[in-house]
């Protein structure tokens, strides 16, 4: 029953289609949610493709800083209140958050990190020619802009994440973020 007044209560506040008479059938508030939502996707198609399109925006950062933009302006909006959320900033219970927080972080102890160190340079040493030969073809593969899915599905039966990693920083290089 709390679950079904909680989607009730998202559809009348967040979405507000309940201030509208028959809000699905051609009713000018869809039209227009429609059209604004168009808008905004042509605008940021616009700004992609005047950046170069989506390398030259992402070699600009523009996709990382817009999402960390956006991100910031809701979570401001949402801790001020401004953007109520029901059940994260309006109609809480009265015992608090129903969000579930750990007591503690549960953090691997010291015998589980040398267990799962010992496991990985085991793997290693068991692989050790099959991995060479993975390794070789995944950076060939890469190099010869083959299909690098494939034989990255190759490599990770007999490789680590690591291993295969740092082979492809061998032969493409490594991104640095600008600061």
């Amino acid at each position: 029953m709390r679950r079904a007044v909680a989607i009730q209560m998202i559809i009348n506040r967040e979405l507000g289609l309940a201030k509208n008479e028959n809000p699905l059938q051609g009713a000018f508030v869809m039209e227009e949610l429609t059209d604004l939502v168009e808008q905004a996707v042509y605008a940021e198609f616009r700004a992609i493709n005047e950046r170069g399109g989506v390398l030259g925006a992402m070699e600009r950062m523009y996709q990382r800083s817009k999402i960390q933009e956006e991100s910031m302006f809701y979570e401001m909006k949402k801790h001020t209140g401004e953007l109520p959320i029901i059940g994260v900033n309006t109609f809480l219970d009265e015992h608090g958050s129903p969000t579930i927080v750990p007591s503690e972080v549960r953090r691997s102890s010291t015998e589980e990190k040398e267990f799962a160190i010992a496991t990985r340079d085991a793997f290693h040493l068991r692989n050790q020619e099959a991995a060479r030969l993975a390794l070789q073809n995944l950076q060939k593969t890469s190099v010869e802009n083959g299909n690098i899915f494939a034989a990255l599905m190759e490599a990770a039966k007999v490789c680590s994440l690591g291993q295969m990693s740092q082979a492809l920083y061998e032969v493409g290089g490594q991104y640095r973020r600008n600061m």
